[in-house]
């Protein structure tokens, strides 16, 4: 994707200002709760995003302005998020677990434009259903909106050249990204919060263990329910999905 001259500083500025205010937090300290990281960590995860968003929200604008199409998919795509992240359970204290609904959106869209239906979600659920918080906006937008897409994006990509099944790719890359967000957010808890006679290490352990009874089967149904929609897709959908070539690899099978 080729950026203007005005786009390319927007995302130099951004990167530098994410550098700057990652860098104080070196001494480090699923949706985190309003309050639960100390100020610092949270400037950081949110300085953190913010390349990701801010070339998120410029690949938005050009999908819009470009591919009318897609205005159907990315609201869709929104809204499956919002809607499975809503459905929480109680978990390690100050978090919970629940379905992140972020890997579809990695699959048809790419990581930035899904950090942006992230953070929009988020911001939603912290003001009307009190789930998650303003202050660890940054720190869920992170792992939930930007590393858990990630590895759903390069995990989908692989099975693409692997020649996997369109269906099982789906699966595993929604399943995994989902699974690995609540790893990113064990660390984020980590961080903040080191063992005092283990340290960092014991936390995230401790972290890791709590979360896994309901993350690893909720994952599980994540990517069955991501696959359900994407086989709904395919079916009623095929011209707006043609229109970003997700259905390539389908009808190269």
């Amino acid at each position: 994707m080729k950026l203007s001259k005005i786009e390319k500083k927007i995302m130099c500025t951004a990167v530098a200002l994410a550098a700057f205010l990652v860098s104080p937090a070196a001494a480090s300290a699923m949706h985190i709760m309003e309050g639960y990281l100390p100020i610092g960590y949270s400037i950081a995860w949110g300085a953190a995003s913010m390349p990701f968003l801010v070339m998120g929200f410029i690949k938005l604008r050009k999908t819009i302005n470009e591919n009318r199409r897609a205005l159907i998919l990315l609201a869709m795509s929104g809204a499956f998020i919002f809607v499975i992240s809503s459905l929480k359970i109680p978990s390690v204290t100050g978090s919970c677990s629940h379905m992140t609904g972020t890997g579809l959106a990695a699959i048809l869209f790419g990581v930035s434009t899904t950090s942006v239906l992230a953070i929009i979600v988020l911001l939603f659920q912290a003001i009307l259903l009190a789930h998650g918080g303003l202050t660890t906006l940054g720190a869920n937008t992170f792992s939930m909106g930007i590393l858990g897409p990630f590895l759903s994006a390069v995990l989908y990509k692989a099975g693409k050249k692997l020649k996997i099944s369109q269906t099982m790719n789906v699966i595993v890359s929604s399943a995994l990204g989902c699974l690995f967000t609540y790893c990113v957010t064990s660390v984020q808890l980590a961080l903040a919060y080191p063992s005092a006679t283990g340290g960092v290490a014991a936390s995230l352990v401790k972290f890791l263990g709590v979360f896994a009874p309901t993350q690893i089967p909720l994952a599980i149904v994540e990517g069955l329910l991501t696959a359900v929609v994407t086989i709904g897709l395919e079916s009623f959908a095929e011209k707006e999905l043609m229109s970003i070539s997700y259905m390539e690899a389908h009808l190269n099978e």
